[in-house]
């Protein structure tokens, strides 16, 4: 794992499907980008202590993403929306035209 950028990405997919607290911790960490002495100071609890429930919160979701494969799946799939959208950039016609829309919808709704 490419540290707190990838498990930002994993808990955007898997977050749901954690513990409260542990939603919180890496809520903090990866989308507040709170250090973990940051973090230990606002929850009341060690530093150690927020390092361990991130690094657990972490493996976690790595543990859901090798079961499920969303994150994989998600970036194949905006990945090809991106290469058919550039294929037909410059494609003339109103049947390329209406392809290049419903790529650019598809794209824009995958990335909400």
């Amino acid at each position: 794992m490419d540290g707190k950028f990838e498990t930002g990405w994993l808990f955007a997919f898997y977050g749901p499907l954690l513990t409260q607290r542990q939603q919180k911790l890496l809520s903090l960490y990866c989308e507040e980008d709170f250090s973990f002495s940051e973090i230990a100071a606002q929850e009341g609890i060690s530093r150690q202590g927020v390092h361990d429930a991130v690094r657990r919160g972490a493996q976690q979701l790595e543990s859901y993403e090798r079961q499920l494969g969303l994150l994989k799946r998600y970036r194949r799939l905006t990945e090809g929306l991106s290469e058919g959208l550039e294929a037909l950039r410059d494609a003339p016609g109103a049947k390329a035209q209406q392809a290049r829309e419903i790529l650019e919808r598809l794209l824009s709704e995958e990335e909400e």
